[in-house]
């Protein structure tokens, strides 16, 4: 039995504060970053055949999935929580490994791949601002297509792979 190839992966991760540099220091300026407070850290990585549809699927796994310890023990989702949330791309989701090479073939080219993340984006704030727990945490994200340099704390780490 062979199953369909995915067509965007999302790695979630639990955190208690994260910092990511959007932007290098220049002669001129400093370097920029956003951060976040407790809440989850959602990469992204879009592959050939991803389209609206898989970002909405994508995007209310991201929000919705149980990860974050309530007060009362119980497991609930980064929204119940509520928490903060940092989304920053991540195309080497989309690796394979050849031999002892990774190749990255089945990856979206890089302009519809941008579009996507967006969309990505963009939807999630808008369900984070629309949720009365939430609406004073923040949605922060990364630049497309550029290194960026990362740093967390995390209460785990607790890190999960979802494939759509």
């Amino acid at each position: 039995m062979t199953s369909a190839q995915p067509n965007g992966r999302i790695l979630l991760q639990q955190c208690l504060s994260a910092k990511l540099m959007v932007q290098p220091a220049t002669e001129d300026e400093e370097a920029k970053y956003v951060t976040i407070n407790r809440g989850l850290i959602v990469y992204v990585c879009f592959l050939q055949g991803a389209n609206m549809e898989i970002v909405e699927k994508m995007a209310k796994a991201a929000l919705n999935t149980r990860l974050s310890d309530a007060e009362n023990g119980k497991l609930v989702s980064v929204l119940d929580l509520p928490g903060d949330v940092l989304i920053i791309p991540q195309a080497t989701l989309g690796g394979n490994l050849k031999g002892k090479v990774m190749q990255y073939h089945r990856n979206i080219n890089k302009e519809e791949g941008e579009n996507l993340y967006r969309a990505f984006v963009d939807l999630c704030r808008k369900t984070v601002q629309g949720q009365e727990k939430s609406k004073d945490c923040e949605v922060q994200a990364g630049t497309y297509g550029n290194r960026q340099v990362f740093s967390t704390d995390t209460n785990g780490p607790f890190t999960h792979l979802i494939k759509f």
